[in-house]
């Protein structure tokens, strides 16, 4: 019995890092739209900065997966978002908001250790902790719907990252 109130605890450490990490990432997304600079730059100009000053939290690993994946599949992400909403556009929504979807549909789509629900919960937490009262059940209804198609995402990629190992080989 003590083992799985261990296992319990540990799970959840773990998943309170990666909610600080989606987090982090949100602020990211959120302070380079605000400032119109490149996320990645800024991503880099944070772990320098906490490399170089100890008062400065560290970039946790998987804040810039989330980060990069983002930046890198952007045009997905904000196609797969303005799809899902109605009588909005994605320039509509509060910024919060969009780096929130963001972020969860990536994970959706590309975090195979993520299963799809804790993706979806996890934003409705964000959006609760930092956008406004409407936010967590219009994340929740957009994302609803996006879960969907995140079988068929994983599974293209998986098929073309396999392809790409054949013909590497």
């Amino acid at each position: 019995m003590a083992e799985q109130s261990g296992d319990k605890k540990s799970s959840f450490k773990k998943l309170g890092a990666r909610h600080k990490a989606r987090r982090r990432a949100v602020d990211l997304l959120f302070e380079a739209e605000a400032r119109d600079v490149d996320v990645a730059d800024l991503l880099g100009e944070r772990v320098e900065l906490a490399e170089r000053d100890q008062a400065v939290a560290p970039v946790a690993p998987y804040t810039n997966i989330l980060v990069e994946g983002v930046a890198d599949d952007l045009d997905r992400v904000d196609g797969t978002i303005e799809s899902y909403l109605q009588d909005w556009t994605l320039e509509r929504l509060p910024a919060v908001d969009r780096a929130i979807l963001r972020i969860a549909v990536w994970e959706l789509f590309h975090a195979n250790d993520v299963p799809p629900v804790v993706a979806v919960d996890e934003a409705v937490e964000l959006a609760k902790e930092l956008s406004t009262d409407d936010s967590p059940s219009f994340v929740n209804g957009v994302l609803g719907q996006v879960v969907s198609l995140a079988p068929q995402v994983r599974a293209a990629a998986a098929a073309t990252r396999a392809s790409d190992r054949d013909h590497e080989a």
